[in-house]
């Protein structure tokens, strides 16, 4: 039977959002024993102990539906955020706000802005419901150029994306740079404040009472990163109570599974894991640097767990197929519109060694 032409261009059109390869994919298909992967700005140490500790436990109820409003987990981030249960709501990894945020506030004749590049999500789910999505190009240090943001919005503009630390760049706006952004946008715009990244920045952050007093910023963290648990998709969204009553009406009910919440809400006690992360970050960051310095390669600032490296005279796709036959899997930023440049997660020592080794191989350094 023919599918009846119900999809309409503006969907059949999207690109489909690219993952980074996965660690068992590669291994077979290059017969490799083992792989290491440096491509998706994962926790090198792995997952908070008392997270794998607290699934564990968890296991023996996954018969019962879960609460379906995240309930502890809400109570305990607001008791450490200092901000009210209303202005929480749990979801399915950060991409699920976007999801809701763009259904719920965007449409044919409005639009949203974000910068290029920036996580690819932002434009695809803005196009999906009909609006113009505006991607504005980074500066020359390959952050948000907030002035040409500022030139894109108008009347028609709901939403404004600031990726913080910018992915895939890894650069920075100071606190002082997003509170001017902030006053100096239309009323009619939501700020959308994405701090995936955010833990791993030594930096001055925002004034984040300030922000949410204001009523137009949602601010987006998840648990991928810093906490170490990508695989459970866990994340959490600060905003005026309005937006979360609101979105919390149109979110699939029991967004979040057991399985994240217990994890989740275990991660975020681990204050141990949570530092030595960060440190291992750092130190992996610094190891790769280093090692990339002496074979012509430059690597920008970051404020996250990765780093942007380039130019690659041969192409970023050239580099990223050169490493996966080394079993190394690092992301090409071809498809972000910079194809000379990789981004590369840090890793643990002997992985940042065999890492450089590798490229150091490939460019006969």
């Amino acid at each position: 039977m023919k599918f009846p032409a119900l999809l309409p261009d503006r969907v059949k059109n999207l690109p489909a959002y690219v993952p980074g390869r996965l660690a068992e994919d590669v291994a077979e298909e290059m017969g490799l024993a083992q792989v290491i992967k440096l491509a998706s700005n994962e926790n090198c140490l792995g997952p908070s102990p008392l997270a794998v500790a607290a699934v564990a436990e968890a296991l023996g109820g996954l018969h019962r539906y879960g609460d379906a409003d995240s309930r502890r987990l809400r109570q305990a981030l607001a008791a450490r955020l200092s901000v009210a249960p209303d202005q929480i709501l749990a979801g399915n990894g950060s991409s699920e706000f976007l999801i809701l945020m763009a259904n719920a506030i965007l449409g044919p004749g409005l639009s949203a802005v974000m910068s290029r590049p920036s996580f690819t999500l932002y434009a695809a789910h803005a196009k999906a419901t009909g609006a113009a999505a505006h991607e504005t190009k980074v500066d020359s240090a390959y952050g948000h150029d907030l002035k040409a943001m500022l030139e894109r919005t108008d009347e028609k503009t709901r939403l404004v994306f600031l990726d913080n630390p910018l992915n895939p760049t890894g650069a920075w706006l100071t606190k002082e740079a997003i509170h001017d952004f902030l006053a100096r946008l239309p009323d009619s715009c939501l700020l959308v404040l994405d701090e995936a990244y955010v833990d791993f920045s030594r930096q001055p952050r925002p004034d984040y009472q300030a922000l949410l007093a204001s009523g137009r910023v949602a601010i987006l963290r998840t648990f991928s990163k810093s906490y170490g648990l990508a695989g459970l998709r866990a994340a959490y969204l600060l905003g005026p109570p309005e937006l979360v009553f609101g979105l919390n009406k149109i979110r699939q009910p029991f967004n979040l599974s057991v399985l994240a919440q217990v994890g989740a809400l275990a991660a975020l006690s681990d204050h141990e894991h949570l530092e030595n992360s960060k440190k291992a970050a750092w130190a992996g960051l610094a190891e790769i640097r280093a090692g990339l310095k002496p074979l012509g390669l430059s690597t920008y600032p970051t404020e996250a767990n990765f780093l942007m490296a380039g130019p690659v005279a041969q192409g970023a796709d050239w580099l990223e197929r050169a490493l996966l036959k080394k079993g190394i899997i690092v992301r090409s930023l071809s498809s972000f519109g910079l194809a000379g440049h990789v981004r590369i997660s840090a890793g643990l020592s002997a992985e940042n060694a065999a890492l450089v080794a590798a490229i150091g191989q490939a460019l006969g350094a």
